[in-house]
């Protein structure tokens, strides 16, 4: 049977892209998944056939993307002669990762993702999940066909990921690709939903603990200048499901960003009005801000903002959807606003006060 094969289950968004994926064929999905995660890969199963009724189509098959085999063995060239589609989501999304481990993982795992890929006869397409910060902190408009720029990054989460997306489209020649570049993803625009706190949850938190009608809010940078780029995992879900349906888009990349995203102002009056509360907005130079947070005892547990986070806050990055928005058009698939979903967000926030920020590694 034709073999859809899957890493990045069951994360954040690969447990709600799997099901779209096999309700558009017969195909059969074969998802790479860490020995840790086997639990919590059974337990998303068992939701999905309940769900969707695609239960019996997912074989898991404990690997690591970080092996040269991707640690499948001998059934190395058994799943690769079946395979007509590969989408590697797996990564460390985690601002805060150590060089060692997002090299590792990002780049040296994606470069073993690639060498399948090359062992597949039938491959018709390896759906790539990039991210925007591939970007890193180039100044200005970042196109779709952007990639190497001599841009600096703030992190090692950015670095690796663009490292990565440099491999990826060294072997397009070879390899029949798409990319998908999300923006900053938060959780669901209906219920507000997510599998841990990070972005612009640390904002929410950090304003919903503080007592009474009132809360500081730390302003770094020039809040109106700076556009804060969210997308909601729907969106960026449906967008895969349906740009990867396409048959004429081999070699296209996609920033599933918001064309039209709040400034930090505007993120800020957003927030003041969903949540309920007078913001009181202290200037703070973002070395002082990011210090203060890094080195001085009992500021970040206070805060709740972790240092990598401050930079987005100061992102002179625009990223321009020109291939995302006219493909997506054609689809009926828009991206909303971050007004219109925020106040599911801090919804959820409230309601959910103990989630944690980790990533999957």
């Amino acid at each position: 049977m034709a073999t859809v094969f899957f890493t990045g289950f069951p994360g954040f968004l690969g447990r709600e892209l799997l099901p779209r994926l096999l309700k558009r064929s017969e195909h059969r999905a074969v998802c790479l998944v860490q020995g840790r995660y086997r639990p919590q890969a059974e337990q998303a199963v068992a939701v999905l056939e309940r769900e969707h009724g695609v239960g019996d189509r997912i074989e898991l098959v404990e690997g690591d993307i970080t092996l040269p085999d991707l640690g499948l063995g001998a059934r190395l060239a058994e799943l690769a002669a079946d395979t007509v589609e590969v989408h590697h989501l797996a990564a460390v999304y985690d601002l805060a990762v150590g060089l060692e481990l997002a090299e590792k993982v990002n780049v040296l795992g994606t470069r073993h993702v690639l060498d399948f890929c090359e062992k597949c006869p039938k491959l018709e397409r390896h759906h790539y999940v990039s991210t925007c910060y591939v970007s890193g902190r180039y100044s200005g408009p970042f196109r779709e066909g952007d990639l190497e720029l001599g841009q600096p990054f703030n992190n090692h989460y950015e670095s690796t990921k663009h490292y990565a997306e440099v491999e990826v489209r060294r072997r397009m020649d070879r390899i029949p690709t798409t990319i998908y570049r999300p923006a900053i993803v938060v959780g669901d625009s209906a219920t507000g939903a997510t599998q841990k706190f990070d972005g612009p949850y640390f904002a929410i938190r950090f304003v919903l603990k503080q007592p009474g009608p009132l809360s500081v809010m730390p302003l770094v940078g020039d809040p109106s200048a700076t556009r804060f780029n969210v997308v909601p995992r729907d969106f960026v879900v449906s967008a895969i499901a349906a740009l990867s349906a396409r048959t004429d888009n081999v070699g296209v990349c996609y920033q599933l960003a918001d064309p039209a995203p709040l400034t930090v102002v505007e993120l800020i009056d957003t927030m003041e009005r969903e949540t309920g509360k007078k913001l009181i907005k202290i200037p703070l130079p973002l070395g002082l801000a990011k210090g203060a947070v890094a080195h001085v005892p009992g500021v970040e547990s206070l805060f709740e903002f972790p240092p990598h986070v401050i930079d987005y806050f100061v992102h002179p990055t625009h990223y321009l959807t020109d291939n995302a928005s006219r493909h997506l058009a054609e689809a009926g698939i828009h991206c909303p606003n971050l007004r219109s979903y925020f106040g599911k967000l801090v919804e959820f926030v409230r309601a959910n006060p103990t989630i944690a920020s980790d990533a999957m590694v």
